[in-house]
C-alpha cells in the first residue's frame, strides 16, 4: 500500500462531506483532493519532479492539508522547515536536502526571503501571495489547474518525507519516510490508538508538520474531520472543543497542565470529548491525575519517536484505571516488534533494564545522506535502536527509566544539550558550559545552563539568553543560567552532566 492512494480513497468515499475546518472555512474530501491535485500540477510546471525535494515553510492553516496532499500525490518529497526555528537552523536543513522549491505561507514572507538569499538555486511560492523573490502565488495560479490527479507512477519504496529531528543522538538530521512507511504509520494509529469515524472530529492546534499530521490521514479514510487551530492557547483551545464538537484531542503534557489550568476561569461544554491522546514527553502523576478527576476515564498515552511513529507501545484507558501503570508506557503496538537488549544486542530478562529496540513497517526507511549514523542506529540483525531505555514486567508493560542520551523534553519539544552548549562557547564572556534539564510545572523539563564565565569577562544572563535566542529556536534558550566556578568532568575529561542534573531531581 502506499500513502497517495489512501488519499483518493478518501476522497472518493467521502466527498462532499466535511474534511478540513479552519476558521470559521470549510472544504470538503472532495475540495481537498481537487485542491490538492491543482496545487501538484502548479509544483510540476515550474519545474518539480517525482522525486525532488519541495521545502514547506508554513503553519497551521487552511491550505496545510492540501499542500501536503499535493506533494504526496504528484511524488515529491515534503522537507518541512518548522517556522519556529531560527534562519541558521532553517538554512542548515536546505543545505542538507538541497530542494528545488520552497512553499511559504504570507506572514513568513520575510524568513523566506532570508532563506532565498542564502540558499543559492532555490526558487519560492507563496501560500495566497506573491512568492519570496517575485516568485508564483499557488494558490492563484492553482485556479487555472487541471484538478485531474497527477499522472506519476509511485512505488512504496518512494520518498515522500523528510523530517528533520535531533533525536535520539542530538545531531540535527532528516528522517527518511517512504509511500509505504507512511501508509503504515496510518495502520499503525487505527489499529492500535483510535477508531475514527465520519462523526469524529481531531482538533490539531499542534503543529501539523510533527505527530499532530500523522493523524491527518487515518482521519481521512475514516471520513472523519480536522479542525485546525493556528496555534495552542488554552482559553481558545477549550472554545474550540465546545465549537467544533471534537471527539478526540492530541496533547503533550505541557498542554494538557496549561488546559487544566485555563478550565476554572474559562468552562467549556467537553461532553463531545471522546478521548485524550497524549504523548511526546512524560507525563506528571499529578497532571494526569487531576486530568482524569475533571474529564474522566478518557485518556490514552503512546510511545514513539520521529523515526518509528506514531505507535511503539500504547497504554490504554483501562490501564489508566491501574494506578500501578502511571509510570507505564503501555504494552506494544500489534504491528510491532518490541524488544529489550543489553549494550551486546541479547534480550534482557524481565524486570532488567535494556535498551528499547523495535522493527515495524512504520520505521523510518533511514536518515538522509547518513550511512555512517544508519549503521550506528540499526543493530546488525535489523532492529532499529531507540537509545531509550526500559523496563518489561511480566505482563509486557513497558516502563521507561532514562534516556541513552541527555536529551530534554520540554513542552513535547526535543532540545540536546550539544547544541545549546555550542552556542554558548561561541560567546566570548563563556569559558565552560554545560546544559541540563530541570524539572518545570508547565513545561515538564526546563533547559538550564551552568557557565564559567571566561578570565577577565563578566557573562550576562539576559546577554546569553539573546546570543542563544539569535541562532535556536526559542524553546532552546535556557530558562535560567547558573554562574559556576567550574564544570564537574569525569577521569578523563567528560563532563558530567548527571553530577549537574540529579540535584535538580532530587526531590521527585
Amino acid at each position: 500500500m502506499i500513502a497517495a492512494e489512501l488519499v483518493h480513497r478518501g476522497a472518493r468515499r467521502f466527498g462532499e462531506r466535511t474534511a478540513v475546518r479552519f476558521e470559521g472555512r470549510e472544504l470538503s474530501f472532495r475540495e481537498v483532493e481537487a485542491s490538492a491535485s491543482r496545487f501538484a500540477h502548479v509544483l510540476q510546471g515550474v519545474g518539480a519532479s517525482k522525486g525532488d525535494r519541495v521545502a514547506l515553510l508554513v503553519g497551521n492553516e487552511l491550505w496545510s492539508i492540501p499542500l501536503d496532499f499535493a506533494c504526496l500525490t504528484a511524488g515529491l518529497v515534503r522537507v518541512p522547515l518548522n517556522p519556529r526555528l531560527a534562519a541558521e537552523e532553517q538554512v542548515r536543513m536546505l543545505e542538507e536536502t538541497e530542494p528545488r522549491l520552497l512553499v511559504h505561507s504570507p506572514e513568513l514572507v520575510e524568513r523566506a526571503e532570508e532563506l532565498l538569499a542564502r540558499t543559492p538555486g532555490l526558487v519560492a511560492l507563496g501560500l495566497g501571495c506573491r512568492g519570496a523573490g517575485g516568485g508564483l502565488d499557488l494558490l492563484a495560479a492553482a485556479e487555472q489547474a487541471a484538478s485531474t490527479r497527477p499522472a506519476v507512477h509511485l512505488e512504496p519504496s518512494d520518498p515522500m518525507l523528510l523530517l528533520f529531528t535531533s533525536g535520539t543522538t542530538g545531531r540535527l538530521k532528516a528522517v527518511e519516510h517512504t509511500q509505504g512507511s507512511y501508509a503504515a504509520i496510518c495502520a499503525n494509529i487505527l489499529a492500535n490508538l483510535l477508531s475514527p469515524g465520519p462523526d469524529s472530529v481531531m482538533l490539531h492546534a499542534a503543529s501539523l508538520i510533527h505527530a499532530s499530521g500523522t493523524f491527518v490521514l487515518p482521519y481521512w479514510i475514516r471520513g472523519g474531520a480536522a479542525a485546525v487551530l493556528r496555534h495552542f492557547e488554552p482559553e481558545a483551545y477549550l472554545a474550540a472543543i465546545e465549537r467544533e464538537r471534537a471527539s478526540e484531542v492530541n496533547l503533550v503534557p505541557t498542554m494538557l497542565a496549561m488546559l487544566l489550568q485555563a478550565l476554572p476561569d474559562h468552562p467549556a461544554d467537553l461532553s463531545s470529548l471522546r478521548l485524550v491522546v497524549y504523548g511526546a514527553s512524560p507525563m506528571p502523576r499529578p497532571v494526569l491525575r487531576e486530568a482524569m478527576d475533571r474529564l474522566g476515564p478518557k485518556f490514552r498515552q503512546y510511545y514513539g519517536q520521529t523515526e518509528a511513529p506514531l505507535c511503539i507501545s500504547v497504554l490504554d484507558e483501562r490501564d489508566h484505571q491501574d494506578p500501578s501503570l502511571l509510570g507505564s508506557c503501555g504494552q506494544p503496538a500489534v504491528d510491532a516488534q518490541v524488544r529489550l537488549a543489553d549494550d551486546q544486542g541479547q534480550p534482557v530478562a524481565p524486570g532488567e533494564i535494556g535498551e528499547v529496540q523495535v522493527k515495524a513497517p512504520f520505521q523510518m526507511a533511514g536518515y538522509h545522506r547518513a550511512p555512517e549514523l544508519n549503521a550506528e542506529m540499526h543493530t546488525p540483525d535489523g532492529w532499529l535502536r531507540t537509545r531509550d531505555l526500559a523496563r518489561e514486567d511480566e505482563q509486557g508493560y513497558l516502563t521507561l527509566v532514562d534516556r541513552a542520551s541527555d536529551m530534554i523534553v520540554t513542552g513535547g519539544y526535543n532540545v540536546y544539550p550539544r547544541e545549546v552548549e555550542d552556542v554558548l562557547l561561541a560567546h566570548p564572556a563563556v569559558a565552560e558550559c554545560a546544559v541540563v534539564g530541570a524539572p518545570d510545572p508547565t513545561w515538564v523539563e526546563a533547559v538550564v545552563a551552568f557557565v564559567v564565565p571566561a578570565p577577565g569577562r563578566s557573562a550576562d544572563e539576559d546577554e546569553l539568553r539573546s546570543w542563544v535566542r539569535a541562532q535556536l529556536a526559542g524553546y532552546k534558550v535556557p530558562k535560567r543560567i547558573e554562574f559556576v566556578d567550574g564544570i564537574p568532568k569525569s577521569a578523563v575529561g567528560k563532563v558530567l552532566r548527571r553530577a549537574l542534573r540529579d540535584p535538580l531531581w532530587a526531590d521527585r
